[in-house]
C-alpha cells in the first residue's frame, strides 16, 4: 500500500508538472511554393494534409503570385502540387487566389473553390477538381450566366450526402445590390451547377442576410450557415447590417433564425464569419469577428457563441476581455471540438505579441489561451484547426515564418499522466 501511495504521488505530480503544449513549424512558405494562408488543410485518404495558398507559386509575378495547390505530409515534407494562372498575363482560365479548403470527393479527388479568375465575367472565380498528383481540371466558371445571376467570389464548398456539392457566393445572385447580394449553390460532381437561393431578393432591407459565409450539413440533413451582413440590425454595423444564421432544406428553402446585434451594444457579436460546426450536444459553434462585450475601438473584438437549431443564441466568450487583449482578439474561423469534449481555436490577433492565439474552451464558456504565435514561427492564424491521430491539431497561418509568407504547424496538447505505471 505504501508503495501504491508512492506511485500515486509520483503520478499526481507528473500529471501536474508534464510539459506544456508544443508548437511545431512543419513548413514556412516562400513565395515560389506559395505565400498566404486562407484556408484550413484536409486530411487525403493518403494520411496527408492537402491545402492550398491564395498567392505565391510559379505564375503571376514574383512578388505576388496566383495561388498554389500543396501536398504535406505528417511531418512537414512539402510538394507544390499545382500553381494557378500558368498563362498569366493572358488568362486565368484555371482561376486564381484560391479560397475555402478542399474536400474530398466520393472519387477521392480533391474539390475546392478559386475567388477569382476563369472564363466567366469579372473574373468571378471557379469551382475545380484536382487529382492527388496534381491534375487540374476546372468544372464550373461563376459569372458565366447574364448579370452574374450564377453567383461571383465563391468562398469554398461542402460534400453533401446525397453525393453533391454545396457552397455558396460572396455576391452575384438575382437581387439589387450593387454586385449581388450571394448565392447558395448545388453542383453535381461533373460540374453541373444549380443555384438554389439568392440573398437580400426578397427585400432592399436584407433581413434575410447576405454576404454568405459557407455552410455545413447537420444531422436532420438540412443545411445551416451564417452571413456576414444583413438582417433585423437595419442599419447598424457601418450601415450594412450585423449578419444572420440560417437554414436551408436541400430544396432551397431558406428561414433566417437569428439576426446577430440585435441586443443593445452588440455582446451577441457581430459580422459572423466561417463555416459553423456541430458539436457533440447537437448544437453548433461559431465565431464572429467583432461585437461582444469589450470595450475594443470600435466595433469590439469578436465572440465565441453556441447556437441551437432553432435560432437560440448564447455568448460564449467575448475576446480582448483581458489586459493588452492577451486572450486573442478577432476570431475568424470557428472552434473544433476535441475528444475532450473541450472546443479548440484560433484568434487572428492578440495575445502576448499580438499576432494570434489558440485557445480551449469549454461548452460552458470557460477559456484558456494556450499559445500566442511569434512572427518566427507564424502570425494571423485565421483557421479551423484540423484534429489529427495522437492529440494533434494541424493549423496554418496567413503571415509570419522564415519569409513572412504564412506557414504550417501542428499543435501538441499535454498528455495528462498516460505514461504512469500500472498500480495494483
Amino acid at each position: 500500500m505504501r508503495i501504491a501511495c508512492i506511485l500515486f504521488a509520483f503520478c499526481a505530480t507528473s500529471a501536474i508538472a508534464s510539459p506544456a503544449q508544443v508548437l511545431t513549424t512543419l513548413h514556412s512558405f516562400a513565395g515560389y511554393d506559395g505565400a498566404g494562408v486562407d484556408s484550413a488543410v484536409t486530411l487525403g485518404s493518403d494520411g496527408n494534409y492537402y491545402g492550398t495558398t491564395s498567392g505565391g507559386g510559379a505564375y503571376c509575378g514574383p512578388n505576388d503570385g496566383c495561388g498554389t495547390v500543396f501536398v504535406m505530409t505528417p511531418s512537414g515534407n512539402l510538394t507544390t502540387l499545382y500553381s494557378f494562372c500558368p498563362d498569366y498575363p493572358y488568362s486565368c482560365s484555371d482561376g486564381f487566389d484560391p479560397y475555402g479548403a478542399l474536400v474530398r470527393g466520393p472519387d477521392d479527388n480533391l474539390y475546392g473553390t478559386t475567388s477569382s479568375g476563369g472564363t466567366g465575367a469579372h473574373d468571378a472565380g471557379t469551382v475545380f477538381k484536382i487529382t492527388t498528383s496534381g491534375t487540374l481540371t476546372t468544372l464550373y466558371s461563376f459569372c458565366s450566366q447574364p448579370n452574374c445571376v450564377d453567383g461571383r467570389y465563391p468562398n469554398g464548398i461542402m460534400k453533401a450526402t446525397d453525393g453533391n456539392f454545396y457552397g455558396t457566393t460572396n455576391s452575384g445572385g438575382i437581387a439589387n445590390c450593387p454586385d449581388g447580394c450571394g448565392t447558395i449553390f448545388k453542383m453535381t460532381p461533373d460540374g453541373t451547377l444549380t443555384t438554389l437561393y439568392s440573398f437580400c431578393y426578397q427585400n432592399s432591407d436584407c433581413p434575410n442576410g447576405y454576404t454568405p459565409w459557407g455552410m455545413i450539413q447537420a444531422r436532420d440533413g438540412n443545411f445551416y450557415g451564417i452571413t456576414g451582413h444583413g438582417g433585423a440590425s437595419g442599419n447598424q454595423c457601418d450601415g450594412e447590417g450585423c449578419g444572420t444564421f440560417f437554414k436551408m432544406t436541400p430544396d432551397g428553402t431558406l428561414t433566417t433564425l437569428y439576426s446577430f446585434c440585435t441586443q443593445t451594444g452588440c455582446p451577441d457579436g457581430e459580422s459572423p464569419n466561417g463555416q459553423l460546426v456541430q458539436a457533440n450536444d447537437g448544437n453548433f459553434y461559431g465565431t464572429a469577428s467583432e461585437g461582444g462585450i469589450s470595450t475594443c475601438f470600435p466595433n469590439g473584438c469578436g465572440t465565441v457563441f453556441k447556437i441551437t437549431p432553432t435560432g437560440t443564441l448564447t455568448i460564449l466568450y467575448s475576446f480582448c476581455s483581458q489586459d493588452n487583449c492577451a486572450d486573442g482578439r478577432y476570431p475568424t474561423a470557428p472552434p473544433v471540438q476535441g475528444t475532450d469534449g473541450n472546443f479548440y481555436g484560433t484568434t487572428y490577433t492578440g495575445g502576448a505579441d499580438y499576432n494570434g492565439t489558440i485557445y480551449k474552451i469549454t461548452p460552458n464558456g470557460a477559456l484558456t489561451t494556450l499559445y500566442s504565435f511569434y512572427p518566427a514561427n507564424g502570425s494571423q492564424p485565421g483557421t479551423t484547426l484540423v484534429p489529427a491521430p495522437g492529440g494533434n491539431f494541424y493549423g496554418t497561418t496567413n503571415q509570419g515564418g522564415t519569409s513572412n509568407d504564412g506557414t504550417v504547424f501542428r499543435f501538441t496538447l499535454p498528455r495528462t499522466c498516460a505514461a504512469c505505471p500500472n498500480v495494483e
